[in-house]
């Protein structure tokens, strides 16, 4: 009796613009080897799967149907018309009905093994390309559980996704992402990007911060680090009054310092902050990336910079005596203002010292700030390792610790 083999056909669909990689359905066979086909079935079923393998899947589809007018079909007949109408369909592009044929084959119980696991895996591609998702999950999650083959986990958790389900969405890639973590690997900007649009959904505001910094951690993107800024100074008690000179430092750090006001406001409060050699740095950048210079407030920028300059020059000569009598306060919090200063002017185990004495004789107002300041000094000194040290130290609630928690992010994941 005419025995019978399914050439290869490819399943194509997409997820997030990318293409699925094919399945291939090659080489079936059946779990009963006793069962065979009447020769009158088996000659229209050769003939369709030969217009099959020359992709006349129309007509593979007509002899699929002549097949099917023949009475008194067995069980086994029914499966291999079954199987042959869902190839010609599948084929053709008609996957309703090739999805249809496909549980039919799975549900007649000649197919076992490998061989169903493969169509298993085809109907959740089938139907996540046709978008009936809970069908696809279904499928898609019986091929990983009967196969083990994880690749189709990209698949099923795009149809939690357009399910609605966003929880479970979240759940599963979230398993992934820690996998990936775990082995040493990086995880992929698709997962990431699914986890944060799983917390946008589900208005999951610091689930979305928490993707959106693991994305700047693996896969840093200057208008990324501008989103995850602006939603730390838009928080809820974040201290922009304190920490907004902190926060044009580190956009200044990772490049996203690019607007006119912006370097003016970064000069400026450096400036007022008693740190006006880092404003210098500022503003000499500024001028030379062109922000300055040009246009109404050209002369404006050219007052500030000659300001600048003056200032610089008297807090030269004046460090000396300030960082005197500051070491003579009761709280350390000159100290470690003026050490910082010192750490401006390139002079770090000067500065770093001061400041760590600061620290050291306690009673500071802003104990987090000066742990934060801390940090940042350390990280200019080229000591990264007491850097990341003393940023997770930082605890404050006002906005200090998520701040430090993003420059050590910045100095472990460098844009450049």
């Amino acid at each position: 009796m005419p025995q019978f083999r399914l050439s290869h056909l490819a399943l194509v669909g997409a997820l997030l613009g990318l293409s699925i990689a094919p399945v291939f359905v090659t080489g079936v066979s059946t779990a009963y080897a006793a069962d065979s086909v009447r020769p009158e079935i088996g000659k229209v079923l050769q003939a369709a799967q030969d217009d099959i393998k020359k992709q006349k899947y129309k007509e593979a589809l007509g002899k699929v149907h002549e097949a099917e007018a023949i009475s008194g079909r067995t069980s086994y007949e029914n499966y291999m018309i079954d199987f042959m109408r869902a190839a010609a369909s599948q084929g053709a592009g008609d996957y309703e009905t090739a999805a249809k044929s496909y549980e039919a084959v799975i549900s007649s119980g000649h197919l076992a093994g490998a061989s169903q696991a493969k169509i298993v895996q085809a109907l959740g591609d089938m139907y996540f390309r046709e978008k009936e998702y809970p069908k696809a999950i279904l499928w898609l999650t019986r091929y990983q559980s009967e196969s083990g083959d994880t690749s189709v986990r990209p698949y099923l958790i795009q149809s939690y996704y357009f399910s609605n389900d966003f929880a479970r969405a979240a759940k599963e890639v979230s398993a992934d992402i820690q996998a990936e973590e775990k082995a040493g690997r990086t995880p992929s900007e698709d997962q990431l990007n699914m986890l944060a649009s799983c917390a946008l959904k589900q208005n999951d505001k610091a689930g979305y911060a928490a993707a959106v910094e693991k994305m700047v951690a693996y896969h840093p993107r200057k208008e990324l680090w501008v989103d995850l800024l602006n939603r730390l100074e838009s928080k809820s008690g974040f201290n922009d009054g304190r920490l907004g000179l902190d926060v044009l430092r580190l956009r200044y750090q990772v490049g996203i310092l690019t607007k006119a006001e912006d370097y003016m406001n970064y000069v400026e409060l450096a400036l007022n902050s008693g740190y006006p050699l880092e404003a210098k740095k500022g503003i000499d950048a500024a001028y030379k990336s062109g922000v300055f210079g040009t246009g109404a407030e050209a002369s404006r920028q050219k007052r500030l910079q000659d300001l600048v300059t003056k200032k610089v020059a008297e807090d030269a000569k004046s460090i000396a005596q300030t960082e005197a009598e500051v070491s003579k306060s009761k709280d350390g919090t000159g100290m470690v203002n003026v050490g910082y200063d010192y750490v401006t002017m390139g002079q770090f185990d000067k500065g770093i010292a001061l400041m760590e004495q600061g620290i050291d004789k306690g009673d500071l107002k802003h104990p987090d700030d000066a742990k934060l300041h801390l940090g940042m000094a350390y990280l200019q000194a080229d000591k990264k390792s007491k850097a990341l040290q003393t940023f997770k130290a930082v605890q404050g609630t006002d906005g200090t610790s998520e701040l430090a928690h993003l420059w050590a992010i910045a100095a472990t994941h460098p844009l450049n």
